[in-house]
């Protein structure tokens, strides 16, 4: 609780944080849940991305954390319209590339750069209220978030929601590929030191592998009723 220069007590804007693995979902039904509610939103892999393209378009080594984190400290980001500009240009479909999203999960490992983006993800949450994805939104950024969501879905169904992606933007895919990435991005984001992928102890289990986008809104929208969200 926050007090007001009144000594008036205020509530911090309402968080609902959307975590899980690539491709179960969470960007486009926390996307969706937003629009819904009439809350920002946060693409927090957004972040991780938007520094992969910096340090892959700079040449930057992938081990060279310190610069890295240096890189994600003035990161020139702005989110508008359902576009993601990075220094004004509109790089919404170049940060989905394969190349980009396997340095984001690399450099993601990395405490400095974690900690570099931490603060710019906190400053999100405004009012009437923030629905942030990503993979440690509940467990690290937004701890005290008032609802907690963790999407699943199997390798075989991510897989295809990927290949389906992409193909869509005009990237080549490989749906074998894809899968052993997949898995192998898992292994990564789960057995890291730094916030590792796993589900908030309170968090709401939703396995959107058979259900739809709509479908898995409502589950949220319903988890949001019982908690009078």
């Amino acid at each position: 609780m926050i007090m007001d220069s009144q000594g008036l007590s205020s509530k911090k804007p309402v968080v609902i944080t959307i975590d899980g693995p690539t491709a179960s979902g969470k960007g486009t039904v926390a996307q969706h849940l937003a629009d819904k509610l009439g809350f920002h939103y946060l693409d927090s892999g957004a972040l991780y991305r938007l520094t992969a393209l910096s340090a892959l378009r700079a040449k930057v080594a992938l081990d060279d954390m310190e610069t890295i984190a240096d890189m994600a400290k003035s990161l020139p980001c702005a989110f508008r319209q359902g576009r993601i500009l990075l220094a004004g240009e509109d790089v919404t479909d170049s940060i989905r590339a394969e190349e980009v999203g396997n340095t984001a999960s690399k450099i993601a490992a990395y405490q400095p750069v974690r900690d570099a983006l931490k603060a710019l993800q906190v400053s999100f949450r405004q009012p009437p209220g923030l629905v942030t994805d990503g993979r440690d939104m509940g467990t690290v950024i937004f701890p005290d978030a008032d609802l907690k969501v963790f999407l699943t879905a199997s390798v075989a169904v991510r897989a295809e929601r990927r290949y389906k992606q992409l193909l869509e933007k005009g990237f080549p895919a490989n749906i074998d590929t894809l899968r052993k990435d997949l898995e192998d991005r898992d292994k990564r984001d789960s057995e890291r030191k730094s916030s590792p992928l796993r589900p908030a102890a309170d968090a709401v289990m939703l396995d959107t592998s058979f259900l739809g986008i709509d479908e898995s809104v409502q589950c949220i929208l319903d988890a949001c009723a019982e908690k009078k969200i």
